[in-house]
């Protein structure tokens, strides 16, 4: 087949879509496909040759990605590589305009998405240019200034462009991608977090084995060792997980990752954030950054199998450990992450399944046999699942995660999924009293529906329940539960569609080759009969039940209310299904059933009556000829004989039995159109006497009959959609249908019955146009000249029947006609539009109707708006038909996306995962073919403009302004559809729209005004015409709308006109995207172009453009680039035009700055005009001009920044190392800060080399790192250009208004661009106003000055050293100043201030700074508050320099030890969060030196000796509140206490901010901890438990190593030991909160959990276990071991301790009976009557299990023996009160 097809084509295709091969004019399409594609291969060619991005490139690659969705990847292996390479080109050119960018790199992420499809051999690209792109954009160093404006999907479009171009990268790319982003990894910086995305984004791994050792070995160690050490979940972990699952997922086999999955499995138990024990405190970052649900999943698939089979066991432990939270009685934030996991993770084994055992080998590399799932893997993998799926089946999320991972389960293994679930569904569909359970079993059924009726050897007796459950599910269609109605539809629909509905009982006398599940299968189909009439007889009642007369009052609407349609849609799909699947004795019998219901009852035409007419109209589709039979002469006769009576035509109110027979007859007739053809007399003598019934609802069922007679015959479509081509009509002995059951369709034999229009059907179309359509045309005609008087119900009639004309036969009308409208726009490339051919050969020679239709309703519209403008109905109706006029073709774009979407559903619910290949149910391919046709219908794109098109649209505008709300909303929304079908008519209407704004046409009225205002801002889904991406648009509309509000229709007192304006404004703010002024194409596009013309088949017809064409192309491009930058200047022109006018309303004024914001580009200066108005409006009154102001003023001094000179240093000749080491090293010893060694004179200033960014050098140095040249080489800090001057002179007055104002974020951005572009030219004006500020403790002043020294500091990065110098004279003395007065508002403006200051700046250029805030900042001048603002201020400046300051972090830690007993609890907070920072930079990262920064085991050493007193002492620590006055040196053991405070805080505080935990250290301070913690939840105890509590709650849940295990339990065995009951009883919450947390790093720790079972037993036994809560145990108990205690009474204690340990056992399974348990009851229940505290124990424990199993009793009988249920029910059932 492919031979032959390549023959035809002259190539071999890529990948075609098959389903084109299946229509019934299949023939024709590879000629049509050939034809196209060398079109766009020539235009697309010549667009890029000629340097013509827009409009011809756009233009053609908008159609390349239209053809790829008509043919898939039609096209050669050449082509497909050629298109490649140009849209890369294209899309990596630097100025692209970002729109267009995005619009190519969508088209490139298509053509690149099937990578199967080009290997490695044929495709390279360069990863560079991406990684540009990508940092351009997504760290622009000008968006944040409002200099660029880039859409929200840029982002996400992006990364998947850079997924997709992944797999192609060279291979040397990895290294060379590591030697860049390497020297970010500085943990402390922000840079982390970018280089390791980038790490996740570009890093290839799919490269083959033999280079993998140029792939990921050369960086998996240091990744995966760096994400080993992490403990405290930073934000960039989550990437590095991502990378990981990637990589695992990528390379199955040839990576060895079994050292890491106790450490993997620990880190996802945690990342799910599972509330564990009663008094756990929440970390916040562990809630955000946790691990991406999705990559979880892929890793763990990706780890299972392999010969060590380790991956399962850890999974295993994982969901049971798991388990009971999926129980439907918890809830919480966490449970949607779970039922993820749930979801995902059989889809996800199923995926690998697919790609070991069923996929087609490509050029990917293959999973080697050693590590591909075994048999036994995959059930392990499906037992270990069922528990947790089978709770969350009732889970309050519903059911439908459950029911999709039980669907994934069941293809792979249905002997071990089904039974389950059918245990859960017998007892469901009995139950009356709970019908949630119904719902969830169902749809839980639904999803392994496919799995259970095709057996096969794994589950032979599937089949068998497939009676059973459907006529048990018959009760569910009720009236009165309708969600319980909905599914049970859904049930048998699905279950019908499967199944053919064959009775082949006979079989079991014929043949004797059955086996036994086949006979019994067999003798069961007898029953299908008795389900099909039982079914209409549900069906039926159900109709009963909701006809009008009952469910309304005579009051309310006639029409359907939203659930009876849904419950009809359900009711007749379901129904004809079950036809459609029948056979033809089973049909006879139903359709006999179904007449006599139609026929014996007279039902109202709403509700009742459309749903028989749905089920009459399933029947005849089924079999049209059987049912015409009975249905069409019934109906005639009947309306005829009531007709027969003359007055009955003029009747307003008609009889009810005749509407009743003519809505039948309307829906029978939606039958294949041959079949009509024997009964036209009698139709068409029905609908002459029936279209001009007086009564409205009878003509109107009149037309839909004649809609449907003409769509019947007009238009092509498949006629039967049954499960097994050509139906199940053979007898039985030839074909067995049981052997049928669950079967797919198969693609290469679908056998379509398609229904293609023959001469006869044609001409019966035709001539009932003649006969109907004609004589309504010429009325009306007549009418709209004046000629013939017709009521406005006689207009509406005519129309009525006009439109269904055009609704039926829209298929046989060829398209509207006209000339083309020349130059809306110039192109140098062919924009000529495509033609598909859809199987309808117009016939010329008749009259188009179409073109008749259009004349006469344009000639209409224009009398009745003359003449009565309020006959809406008519209105209403002629809008209708311009729609269709302009788009209906046969088919509507609404219906066909339901009906994508709808086909998507039923698709995902019953596909098969496993095997692939499209293995669908038959009807389901049909019905993706009959889409495809449809969408061949509707594809529309690139249509020409034409003289009747643009009459309509005027017309259209006409009625989107007219007078009447309604209309005018109806008539935009079909304006908005055409706006996006026509090439570039927009251009041709917006000038028509902003007429009715302008303000000297005075004759416009209010609802004009309003309907032009719509117009302008579009509807959600289409154009926008304010705001199109394109100068010559925007140019016109934005002054349009600012002017308009001159206009004398404008009021703002009318509400609905302000919120329209809102609306516009807010419409463009968010829609607008930088648009280019920059259209060049560089040289290597061109070259690719050019081979794309000039290779491969089909060749292009078009020629290569000659030199001349080139020449002109390039000057026409320059050309454009300049008209771009004038219609930039002129349309800022305008706007501040528009601003000068005095009579322009504020909101308008506001309006226009807000354009004018947008305007700001990085790539072209403001003009001199606007950036004047900016700065004359720094002091407008209005707060909202002022923002925009500022933040304008601030872009503008980043475009008037001169580029300041860098020079290479190359600091790697510092270091000749070739290992990595990062951290303080000697070669980057000299970044860092020294008191010995700082510029304090021109000369060492000069010397110094200045590296401003913080993270060059911890990691590696970079290749070639720049820093700035020295001063001399540097543009002079002098001004001489007018403009600058112009713009100097302006900015000295605002200065003092700037002062005061309130709170703006970006005003330290404009003082840092003052001083850096103006030197300190500014400061002898702002000197006297920072000092009256400085004294002055109010907020606003305050902030202010802090604003303008951060800028000052800031913007002096390149003032010369004198300058600098003076600078810091000014400031010391402010700053000193500035921070005695600081006050509770204004202290942390002051922290921003010094932060930002230090940002990415050399610590020794800062030297003044630093010095001046170390002086002394705890001195108790000014009280605790300002010792406690000083510290945070100076940690505000360290934490920003890092790792450079070691030497200041030992002088502050020198300096703070001696005060860490403070008395004040604010200072000790603060000292605390310092003390963080200090210790920040010491991390236990891999390839780490040392750090040369302040230690944590020094400091902790220190810190015990002083806590001493405390530790040795056994009495009771209190907090001895000392009356301050008291002087004199109180003893050691409160300042102790005082010390103990300050460390507790440092404690809480690092645990979030750190990297890693000093586990060690820590450790020391537990048995302290413990000490001191409270034991019950008390709010009430002092600040010094509160934090002890919160402290050992934080460490309980860190991340443990394995090696610090054995530390942590000796620890905690010894306080075990301890004579303070209280720290015995902390234990066992610490114990277990840090077990469950580490709890796969401990399970593979034999010796570890040995340990903690010793530890506790040995608490059990514990005397004080009185006051003891059983549950504490469970947990632990329950993870590890249900084996028994011994309960020999020795003394009272130990047997008080077995039964303790026996409730744990009993309480740790809520909601199951493992087979342990009864036996446990049993001995638990001996010691019912021991002395207490025993009895008080085992009656608790009792009745906790009573409880929690009372809900399933009934399941969990089954697991106790007849005795020992007699002794339950005696211990549970209480004791009779009088026994």
């Amino acid at each position: 087949m492919k031979k032959t097809q390549s023959d035809t084509l002259g190539f071999v295709p890529q990948k075609d879509i098959v389903y084109n091969k299946l229509l019934p004019y299949a023939d024709r399409l590879d000629d049509e496909s050939g034809e196209i594609l060398s079109r766009i291969k020539g235009n697309l060619g010549r667009a890029v040759q000629l340097r013509e991005i827009w409009p011809g490139v756009l233009f053609w690659t908008r159609k390349l990605s239209t053809y790829m969705r008509l043919y898939g990847r039609k096209f050669s292996k050449e082509d497909h590589v050629l298109f490649i390479k140009l849209l890369y080109e294209l899309v990596t050119i630097p100025r692209l305009e970002i729109s267009m960018m995005q619009g190519l790199a969508r088209l490139l992420i298509n053509l690149l998405k099937k990578k199967e499809l080009l290997s490695r051999e044929d495709l390279e690209l360069p990863w560079r240019p991406l990684y540009e792109l990508h940092d351009r954009i997504l760290f622009s160093k000008t968006e944040h200034l409002g200099l660029n404006w880039f859409p929200n999907s840029v982002e996400n479009v992006l990364k998947t462009l850079v997924k997709n171009c992944r797999p192609y990268f060279s291979e040397n790319a990895t290294q060379e991608m590591l030697d860049e982003w390497r020297p970010l990894l500085c943990p402390f910086d922000v840079t982390m977090q970018r280089a390791i995305s980038y790490f996740e984004l570009f890093l290839p791994t799919t490269l083959p084995p033999e280079l993998h050792h140029k792939g990921f070995k050369l960086w998996f160690d240091e990744l995966i060792n760096l994400w080993v050490s992490v403990q405290n979940l930073p934000s960039w972990e989550i990437h590095l997980v991502n990378l990981f699952a990637r990589l695992a997922n990528d390379n199955i086999g040839y990576l060895d990752w079994d050292p890491y999955i106790p450490k993997i499995f620990t880190r996802i138990l945690r990342s799910f954030n599972l509330p564990v024990g009663t008094s756990q405190m929440m970390v916040s970052r562990y809630v955000t950054n946790a691990y991406d649900i999705g990559h979880v999943v892929l890793w763990v698939s990706s780890l299972l199998g392999g010969p060590s089979k380790q991956t399962q066991a850890q999974l295993s432990g994982l969901f049971n450990s798991i388990t009971s939270f999926f129980h439907p009685s918890n809830h919480g934030r966490w449970l949607m992450k779970l039922m993820k996991l749930l979801q995902r993770l059989p889809a996800s084994v199923v995926r690998r399944l697919h790609r070991e055992r069923y996929r087609k080998p490509s050029w990917l590399t293959p999973i080697p046999d050693t590590h591909k799932l075994t048999e036994e893997d995959i059930t392990e993998f499906v037992q270990s699942m069922m528990q947790p799926v089978l709770l969350a089946m009732f889970s309050k999320t519903g059911s439908l995660d459950a029911a999709q991972a039980l669907q994934n389960l069941a293809l792979m293994r249905p002997e071990l999924v089904i039974p389950p679930v059918l245990e859960r569904t017998y007892p469901a569909l009995e139950t009356l009293t709970e019908p949630h359970q119904l719902t969830a079993t169902l749809s839980c059924m639904i999803g392994v529906a496919r799995s259970l009726v095709s057996g096969g050897q794994r589950f032979p007796e599937g089949p068998t329940h497939m009676l059973p459950l459907l006529m048990r599910a018959l009760p569910g269609v009720d009236p009165n539960d309708f969600s319980k109605c909905m599914i049970t539809f859904q049930f048998i629909a699905t279950f019908v569609t499967l199944v053919p509905l064959v009775d082949c009982s006979s079989a079991l006398h014929e043949r004797t080759d059955l086996t036994e599940v086949e006979r019994e299968m067999c003798s069961a189909s007898a029953e299908f009969e008795d389900f099909v009439l039982q079914f209409m007889d549900r069906c039926f009642a159900l109709i009963d039940s909701s006809t009008l007369e009952q469910t309304r009052e005579e009051t309310e609407t006639e029409k359907m209310t939203h659930l009876e349609s849904l419950v009809e849609l359900g009711l007749s799909s379901t129904f004809s299904t079950i036809l459609t699947q029948c056979s033809l004795d089973i049909f006879k019998v139903a359709l006999e059933k179904v007449f006599n219901f139609a026929t014996t009852n007279i039902f109202e035409t709403r509700v009742a009556g459309r749903m028989v007419a749905d089920m009459c109209r399933a029947a005849a589709k089924c079999h049209p000829a059987e049912s015409l039979k009975l249905f069409v002469p019934h109906c005639c006769n009947a309306i005829n004989q009531i007709a027969a009576n003359e007055e009955v035509l003029n009747e307003e109110e008609l009889d009810k039995e005749f509407l009743w027979n003519l809505q039948l007859l309307s829906e029978v007739t939606r039958v294949d159109g041959d079949k009509l053809i024997p009964y036209r007399s009698d139709l068409v003598q029905m609908l002459q006497l029936t279209l001009h019934l007086k009564c409205k609802q009878g003509y109107v069922l009149a037309c839909n009959l004649l809609h449907h007679i003409l769509r019947s015959t007009a238009l092509i479509y498949p006629t039967e959609y049954c499960s097994m081509p050509g139906g199940f009509h053979q007898p039985v002995c030839d074909y067995l249908p049981i052997k049928d059951w669950g079967r797919p369709g198969d693609l290469w034999n679908l056998d379509i019955r398609w229904h293609v229009p023959s001469v006869e059907e044609i001409s019966l179309a035709f001539y009932l146009l003649d006969l109907l359509l004609q004589p309504e045309l010429q009325r009306l005609q007549r009418f709209s000249k004046g000629e013939q008087e017709m009521s406005r119900d006689d207009v509406l009639q005519s129309l009525t029947i006009v439109q269904h004309c055009l609704l039926g036969a829209g298929g046989l009308m060829p398209p509207l006609k006209g000339e083309p409208i020349p130059n809306l726009v110039h192109s140098m490339v062919n924009l000529e539009e495509t033609t598909l051919y859809t199987g309808m050969d117009y016939d010329e020679t008749r009259e188009n109707y179409r073109d008749a239709i259009y004349n006469v309703m344009r000639n209409l519209l224009h009398y009745i708006l003359e003449h009565s403008e309020d006959d809406t109905k008519s209105l209403f109706s002629i809008i209708k038909i311009i729609s269709d006029l302009l788009h209906f073709k046969g088919s509507h774009k609404h219906e066909f996306d339901s009906r994508w979407k709808s086909f998507n559903l039923v698709k995902k619910s019953m596909e098969n995962r496993l095997h692939g290949r499209k293995q669908h149910i038959r009807a389901l391919l049909i019905d993706r073919v009959m889409l495809q046709h449809e969408l061949r219908k509707l594809t529309v794109e690139g249509c020409q403009y034409r003289t009747t098109h643009q009459e309509l649209m005027k017309d259209l505008l006409r009625l989107s302004t007219s007078t009447y709300s309604q209309i005018r909303s109806r008539a935009q929304s079909v304006l908005f559809t055409a706006l996006g079908t026509y090439n570039f008519c927009c251009r041709d209407l917006i000038p028509h729209v902003l007429e009715f704004l302008n303000p000297e046409n005075s004759r416009v009225t209010q609802q004009q005004f309003k309907g032009a205002l719509y117009c302008l801002l579009g509807n959600h889904s289409g154009v926008c015409l304010a705001n199109l991406h394109d100068w010559d648009c925007i140019a016109l509309t934005w002054p349009g709308i600012v002017r308009s509000g001159l206009s004398s229709a404008m009021s703002l007192e009318k509400p609905s006109i302000v919120r329209l304006f809102d609306d516009l404004a807010d419409k463009i703010h968010r829609q607008y995207e930088t648009i280019g002024v920059d259209f060049s194409v560089p040289e290597e596009c061109c070259a690719v172009a050019k081979l794309l013309m000039t290779t491969g088949s089909p060749f292009p017809v078009d020629a290569v453009p000659s030199e001349e064409e080139t020449e002109q192309g390039l000057k026409r491009q320059k050309l454009k680039n300049s008209e771009a930058v004038e219609k930039y200047k002129g349309l800022i022109g305008d706007l501040i035009d528009c601003l000068s006018n005095r009579n322009l309303p504020w909101k308008f004024e506001h309006i226009s700055i807000g354009f004018l914001s947008l305007l700001l580009r990085d790539d072209h200066q403001l003009p001199p005009a606007a950036v004047t108005f900016f700065v004359k409006s720094l002091n407008h009154d209005s707060l909202y001009v002022r923002k925009v102001a500022i933040s304008a003023v601030a872009g503008i001094m980043k475009q008037i920044k001169r580029p300041h000179k860098k020079v290479p240093v190359s600091p790697a000749e510092l270091s000749k190392k070739c290992k990595i080491v990062a951290g303080d090293r000697p070669d980057n010893q000299w970044l860092q800060y020294n008191s010995s060694n700082l510029p304090r004179t021109q000369q060492e200033w000069d010397l110094c080399v200045f590296v401003e960014k913080t993270h060059w050098g911890y990691y590696c140095w970079p290749r070639n790192m720049l820093i700035y040249a020295p001063e001399e080489e540097q543009p002079k800090q002098n001004l001489s250009r007018t403009e600058m001057t112009e713009v100097r002179q302006r900015q000295v007055q605002p200065s003092q208004v700037l002062s005061v104002q309130g709170e703006i974020r970006h005003k330290p951005r404009v003082y840092d661009g003052l001083f850096r572009n103006f030197g300190d030219a500014f400061l002898p004006v702002l000197r006297p106003h920072m000092e009256r500020l400085v004294s002055d403790s109010h907020e606003s002043k305050q902030r202010c000055v802090a604003e303008i020294i951060s800028g000052l500091i800031r913007g002096c990065k390149h003032w010369s050293f004198s300058k600098v110098e003076s600078l810091w004279e000014l400031l010391c003395p402010l700053l000193r100043t500035a921070l005695s007065n600081i006050t509770i508002e204004t202290y942390a403006d002051w922290g921003t201030c010094i932060a930002t200051a230090c940002e990415s700046r050399d610590p020794r250029k800062l030297h003044r700074l630093f010095e001046m805030l170390m002086e002394s900042p705890v001195n108790g001048e000014g009280g605790s508050f300002v010792d406690a603002c000083r510290l945070y201020v100076l940690q505000g400046g360290l934490a920003q320099q890092e790792w450079r300051v070691p030497e200041l972090l030992h002088r502050l830690l020198q300096y703070l030890e001696p005060k860490l007993t403070q008395v004040y609890k604010n200072v000790r907070e603060r000292i605390g969060s310092v003390l963080t920072y200090i210790f920040m930079i010491d991390v236990n990262l891999p390839f780490t030196q040392p750090t040369t920064s302040p230690r944590i085991s020094d400091f902790t050493e220190r810190i015990l000796l002083k806590l001493k007193p405390l530790t040795e002492g056994d009495e009771e620590i209190q907090n001895h509140v000392i009356e301050e006055n008291e002087v004199g040196e109180q003893d050691e053991r409160t300042q102790a206490i005082k010390l103990l405070k300050t460390v507790l805080k440092w404690l809480i505080a690092s645990a979030g901010r750190s990297f890693t935990t000093a586990v060690p250290e820590q450790l020391q301070l537990l048995p302290l901890l413990f000490k001191i913690a409270p034991v019950e939840n008390d709010d009430s105890y002092d600040e010094l438990k509160r934090d002890a509590k919160t402290c050992l709650s934080l460490m309980s849940q860190g991340l443990l190593y394995t090696d610090q295990i054995p530390m942590v339990l000796d620890v905690l065995k010894e306080i075990a030991g301890s004579s303070s009951w209280h720290a015995r009883y902390t234990v066992l919450t610490y114990l277990q909160i840090m077990v469950f947390y580490n709890l796969f790093t401990f399970m593979s720790d034999q010796k570890a959990v040995k340990d903690v079972r010793g530890l506790v037993i040995k608490l059990l036994e514990d005397e004080h276990c009185l006051h003891h809560r059983p549950t504490d145990c469970s947990s632990f108990i329950s993870t590890y071991f249900a084996t028994r205690f011994g309960s020999s009474p020795a003394d009272l204690v130990r047997r008080h301790a077995g039964v303790l340990g026996l409730s744990a056992c009993i309480l740790s399974s809520p909601y199951d009976v493992p087979t342990w348990m009864p036996q446990l009851l049993m001995d638990l229940s001996a010691h019912l009557n021991d002395t207490q505290p025993i009895e008080m124990t085992v009656k608790k424990t009792l009745s906790n299990f009573r409880r929690t199993h009372h809900d399933n009793w009934q399941q969990h009988k089954q697991q106790f023996t007849d005795d020992q249920l007699l002794v339950l029910t005696d211990l549970l059932v209480s004791p009779c009160y009088y026994a």
